[in-house]
């Protein structure tokens, strides 16, 4: 590839097609706001980005590029997957990382992350994390990485753009832990704002955003935004024939087997997209976000219901 996979204004030199460029070195410095007191400088601006290509009739690795402290990783799965590792253990305040994946014609992946990612408390620098993921026609593209962990006082802008070209496919989402729950703390002041574009063609059929700022504790608290839960998540399927609503009662069914005590969900079909949102517990949550992503990659695309290892350590 000669250019970029994503809209940047001032995108770093790529490396050749199928190449990796491995990440600088960067000493640690104190950063402030860090949860350890340790971390990255602050103009820090990791990268990822990743092309799939069906090469000799398989989905193959044919883009890569890395930038410090984002790695990938590519061990063997039911589908060409590839993990994304954050070597720095967690980001701190005024972090950027940017997230590219493209799923060219035909092509079948799975992204997801080797652990939870950590956004460290912060003294007023946001951390900003920009995430593009394409598919063209025919392709399929699964995004499922795991839980996000907002420490107390942290501060995340996160943006997420979907485009998929006519009859490509997307299964993707995140979860979100509002604080270290089993540490006893709670996200309770800070920012977070998460946003997410769905295109199909050049149309934008979704856009869904969350804005949680100022006196964060209340609206945590309040009946009519998260009533008290301890982690939100969304998973959105955009099948590739373009019409969700056959899989809607099917995923519902799902979600009522996987209920817990603690743990809300729905599911609705919007726009050619079949979203389901949860609210409650984070380790039942996370277990039912999962049930529901295993059977969708199953119904929609007749992939094995089931996750990477990775999700289940």
């Amino acid at each position: 590839m000669s250019e970029g996979l994503y809209p940047h204004p001032d995108p770093p030199p790529l490396a050749g097609e199928g190449a990796s460029l491995q990440p600088c070195n960067r000493a640690p410095s104190p950063a402030s706001g860090g949860g350890s007191g340790w971390g990255l400088d602050r103009d820090v601006h990791g990268v990822a980005e990743i092309g799939f290509a069906v090469r000799d009739g398989r989905t193959r690795l044919t883009h890569l590029y890395e930038r410090h402290p984002l790695r990938v990783l590519f061990p063997a799965g039911d589908v060409s997957t590839a993990v994304l590792v954050t070597t720095s253990g967690g980001l701190v305040a005024g972090d950027r990382i940017t997230i590219a994946v493209k799923a060219a014609e035909d092509a079948v992946a799975h992204v997801t992350a080797s652990a939870a990612e950590k956004i460290y408390r912060s003294t007023g620098a946001t951390t900003r994390v920009e995430q593009y993921l394409q598919t063209e026609e025919g392709g399929w593209l699964e995004y499922l990485p795991p839980e996000t962990i907002l420490f107390d006082h942290a501060r995340l802008r996160r943006t997420t753009r979907v485009d998929l070209a006519p009859g490509a496919g997307f299964l993707g989402g995140g979860i979100i832990v509002f604080g270290r729950i089993a540490m006893g703390e709670r996200f309770t002041d800070g920012l977070l704002h998460e946003r997410w574009e769905v295109h199909r063609g050049d149309r934008l059929v979704w856009g869904d955003a969350l804005h949680v700022a100022d006196d964060v504790a209340a609206i945590m608290a309040h009946p009519a935004c998260f009533a008290g839960a301890d982690a939100c998540a969304t998973l959105v399927l955009a099948p590739p024939d373009g019409d969700p609503r056959r899989f809607v009662e099917p995923a519902r069914g799902v979600q009522q087997r996987s209920a817990a005590e603690g743990v809300r969900a729905g599911v609705t079909a919007v726009s050619g997209l079949l979203v389901a949102r949860w609210l409650g517990e984070p380790v039942a949550l996370r277990r039912a976000y999962g049930e529901l992503a295993c059977h969708l990659r199953h119904a929609a695309m007749g992939l094995p219901p089931r996750l990477p290892r990775l999700w289940h350590v």
